[in-house]
């Protein structure tokens, strides 16, 4: 049960940018129970492990509407660093650059994390395909109904003939 807190806890730390997966550097750093800046210095020294895939530093614009959108990361308004984003193997890859035990366990938990993630995007790609199919169904239903009373209304429209007192001064 606690895992599925943590995983719950990591899930509201993955973010979507450029088509992409994406944990915050300081995000990682405080899991990590590190500074940013440490993190940081340690992804520069080892930058050959991590190409554009794995990690990337974001736009100015990507850091402003991060900032808008996400409250705890509010600090980041005023400083003049942009941050950098690291996907799912940017994330396994700092594991062998922070070598110490509390990295290791934080990153095996991550790894479940976006693992779960990623299921619940199938799960969800699934979930609508099935609505999807439904509604088509619902559509099919109401278009039939629709035919059927349009069907009644022209029914109604030819002219009948007048039931009641003849009113012979109009004839």
């Amino acid at each position: 049960m606690a895992t599925t807190i943590i995983q719950a806890e990591y899930q509201s730390l993955i973010f979507e940018i450029r088509g992409y997966k994406v944990m915050i550097d300081t995000d990682l750093a405080a899991l990590y129970e590190t500074e940013t800046k440490v993190l940081k210095q340690q992804v520069r020294r080892n930058i050959d492990r991590f190409p554009q895939d794995f990690m990337f530093q974001l736009a100015k614009e990507e850091k402003a509407q991060l900032v808008t959108n996400c409250d705890r990361l509010s600090n980041l308004k005023h400083s003049s660093v942009l941050p950098m984003a690291f996907t799912e193997q940017g994330v396994a890859m700092l594991s062998s650059v922070l070598r110490s035990k509390k990295a290791i366990k934080i990153n095996i938990e991550i790894m479940r994390t976006f693992a779960v993630y990623r299921a619940m995007l199938i799960e969800d790609k699934s979930l609508s395909k099935e609505i999807n199919a439904l509604d088509e169904k619902i559509n099919e239903v109401f278009r039939y109904m629709l035919d059927k009373i349009d069907a009644l209304h022209q029914d109604k429209a030819t002219p009948r003939k007048k039931i009641g007192y003849k009113d012979y001064q109009n004839e």
